[in-house]
């Protein structure tokens, strides 16, 4: 493994005068999502000297360390006292001490990119090294949330070109740390998002560790969705893994499926996604460099990519989806990774289940076969899988489907899993009767007919304000797909819940807008993909 050294800076010489007022070092136990933040009560002597503002950045140094933080003061001393300098959780833990550790604090230099940062609010083309330069502060969290959201609307309205977009993708992966397998092929799996369910991961790589290519896959926590692909995997084994720990599975087991937040794989990218989330930005740039950077950083030589299309998905029609499939495999040709990628069916989710146990419970019945099993589910991982297999030099082309066929249906894709979870740290899971939240209610046809449309963002909406993927067992359960016939009052889904009052936000989501349309056959949109 290459490592880039992304600890905290080590001090050199301290500004004048701030050593001479030590400040008590205070865990202020507030989860501020990817954004240091400092806090200083209002009658301290510092805060008073330096000339401090609200919002300002700060450098806190302790330890040989170093962390930038947004400035919030306070008049409550249970929060800091007047000799103390508080930091938010992520920010205390950078710099690796107790309580009551001391600490200086002054004003920190602004941003060396600024000026970049302006000239791209202005609508301006940034080079090479203003893109290095611009990625490099915000890694280092030099950036504010405002300077953050800032570069973000200004790349997104002005939209990068795709010389701009590898611009972003490599200096994104030069930032943190980079791995080295050292073998030919890597192969990975990544897919834009978007449709509830589509829990294809957890099945492709034990498809394609089980046949002996290297498959690392980190996957990422929800941030909008009811569940992404680590809370999932959560269910049933440990996902927060020491990155050494991490190496030993892959190297063990072929493979892995683990939350990446450990491996500081592109930092950058974590830090832009706290602003573009909350703003619902997902311009298509942004997106190209968010996952080939990481891709590229996780050591991967070769990447299967899958843009769902559909009414209701990120991407709805086949001249939006072309033009992001050659973005995509214009930047990865320049970043040296072989890409691959395929235009799926986003018209409705994918499995039976919303939601980390009831999607962990569609995974491991497809493993094992079970009659139960969402078809859709097992054949769309099957053809995935397939197509990553063909990336083996010894696999001819068109034949991938067949193997990863032969390697579910014969329990050695299911022995691979169960392999990975016990190095991982088994939980216990029974997918014959997973443990769901304790309160439900039904979703009812209101009419006779056909299911003719499914709203992928409204179906997510719902299972999210059930509880999920916060509570694992909440979620929504389905029991019509797309082109089922239903009589009115037949079950359309099922809502699980832990608490009453997200029951019942749930429920009046659902009657303000069920995520169904029931109508004719004819009414069914037509498939419309390219595997």
């Amino acid at each position: 493994m290459k490592q880039i050294d992304a600890s905290p800076a080590t001090i050199t010489t301290p500004p004048p005068g701030a050593e001479q007022f030590p400040l008590a070092l205070r865990r202020v136990a507030i989860d501020t999502y990817r954004e240091n933040v400092a806090y200083l009560h209002r009658d301290c002597a510092i805060y008073r000297a330096e000339g401090f503002q609200a919002l300002a950045k700060v450098e806190v140094r302790a330890n040989g360390r170093q962390v930038l933080a947004t400035l919030n003061v306070v008049d409550d001393p249970r929060i800091v006292r007047c000799d103390e300098i508080g930091l938010s959780m992520d920010a205390f833990a950078q710099l690796g001490v107790g309580n009551g550790h001391p600490a200086q604090v002054s004003q920190a230099e602004p941003p060396s990119s600024i000026p970049a940062l302006h000239r791209k609010i202005a609508g301006e083309r940034l080079t090479r090294e203003d893109f290095r330069a611009v990625v490099r502060d915000i890694a280092e969290r030099r950036y504010s949330k405002i300077e953050l959201t800032a570069f973000v609307v200004a790349s997104n309205q002005g939209e990068l070109d795709r010389e701009e977009v590898y611009f972003l993708t490599e200096a994104m992966a030069e930032v943190g740390q980079r791995l080295d397998w050292h073998e030919r092929v890597v192969v990975d799996k990544h897919c834009i998002g978007g449709i509830p369910g589509n829990r294809t991961s957890m099945l492709v790589v034990p498809i394609v560790a089980a046949h002996g290519m290297l498959c690392p896959k980190t996957s990422s926590r929800a941030i909008t969705s009811p569940a992404g692909t680590a809370d999932t995997m959560e269910v049933l084994t440990e996902v927060e893994l020491p990155v050494e720990r991490l190496l030993e599975i892959v190297r063990e087991h072929r493979g892995c499926i683990a939350w990446g937040g450990t491996a500081q794989l592109s930092p950058a990218d974590d830090v832009l996604i706290s602003v573009e989330r909350p703003l619902s930005i997902d311009s298509p740039g942004q997106m190209v460099a968010s996952i080939l950077s990481k891709k590229v950083a996780a050591g991967s030589t070769h990447l299967l990519l899958d843009i769902p299309l559909g009414p209701t998905a990120k991407v709805r029609s086949m001249p939006e989806a072309q033009r992001l499939r050659k973005l995509f495999e214009f930047v990865a040709r320049r970043m040296n990774l072989s890409i691959d990628v395929v235009i799926t069916d986003g018209r409705q989710p994918i499995g039976a289940g919303i939601g980390p146990a009831l999607e962990a419970r569609d995974v491991m019945r497809v493993l094992e076969n079970d009659p139960r099993a969402p078809n859709d589910l097992r054949q769309k991982a099957l053809r995935l899988a397939g197509r990553m297999l063909e990336f083996d030099p010894d696999v001819r082309g068109g034949d991938g489907f067949a193997i990863a066929r032969d390697i579910l249906d014969s329990g050695r894709a299911l022995a691979k899993m169960d392999a990975i979870i016990r190095a991982q740290g088994e939980k216990p899971f029974d997918h014959n009767a997973p443990q769901l939240a304790r309160l439900s209610f039904e979703v009812l046809a209101d009419a006779h007919g056909v299911v003719t449309a499914i709203d992928n963002h409204q179906l997510a909406r719902i299972a999210r304000i059930a509880g999920a993927p916060k509570v694992q067992g909440a979620g929504v359960d389905l029991m019509r797909k797309l082109g089922d016939a239903v009589e009115r009052g037949g079950v359309l889904y099922r809502v699980h819940a832990d608490y009453a009052a997200d029951l019942e936000f749930a429920r009046q989501a659902c009657m303000r807008a069920s995520a169904y349309s029931i109508g004719s056959a004819d009414e069914v949109p037509r498939l419309f993909v390219e595997f």
